[in-house]
């Protein structure tokens, strides 16, 4: 079946994305306000797409042609912690993916520990195994849109947290005890399945 973009509706583009762009990682991003408050919101449009040097992108929706908490305080500070989401914290990343006002610490309310970053303000959350503390150095907001579209940020890496239970020799990650979370459609989540390897040519 084929889905002329201008006769579909934006829902139903919504979950033919989401259900076919799988699995997604997850970017829980860590921000801070003006006045200190500390912001911590999950994004599964994430990646890495450079590592030299070291960058990530996330995008974030605008639904109501409204910015997210995250997307006011990136824009206002240029900074932002990307935490990685395993197992152990997924129902904590899940109650920080609901909206709530602006002066709420999702920190508080998902009961996870905020840590100092090292070179940016922006906390870490500390039950995380890895942390990149970024600086945002592009930002684009999508055009032609409905109803808000969507903001794309690109942040420079300037320092990884990595865990040293995760950590094997030659820098190499140790999935069995890694254990990533990634998403897919709906409230559907995935673990790491069977992992397979091919040679590359």
């Amino acid at each position: 079946m084929q889905f002329d973009i201008q006769h579909t509706e934006s829902s139903a583009l919504y979950k033919l994305l989401t259900g076919t762009v799988i699995p997604r990682p997850i970017g829980w991003i860590s921000t801070i306000d003006a006045n200190g408050i500390n912001n911590l919101a999950p994004f599964s449009f994430f990646n890495v797409v450079s590592e030299d040097p070291p960058h990530v992108m996330f995008s974030t929706v605008r639904t109501g042609n409204k910015n997210k908490d995250t997307l006011n305080n990136i824009l206002d500070n240029k900074q932002f912690v990307v935490n990685l989401v395993t197992e152990d914290v997924v129902e904590q990343m899940n109650t920080t993916s609901q909206s709530v006002a602006s002066d709420i610490d999702e920190f508080e309310l998902a009961g996870v520990t905020p840590i100092d970053a090292v070179f940016i303000n922006p906390k870490r959350v500390k039950e995380s195994l890895v942390h990149f503390e970024c600086e945002m150095v592009h930002h684009y907001f999508i055009e032609n849109h409905q109803n808000g579209g969507a903001c794309i940020i690109i942040g420079k890496i300037i320092t990884m947290h990595i865990d040293d239970s995760i950590l094997m020799e030659n820098h190499k990650i140790n999935l069995d005890k890694y254990k990533p979370v990634a998403r897919l459609a709906g409230s559907n989540y995935s673990k790491l399945g069977e992992i397979f390897s091919i040679k590359r040519q």
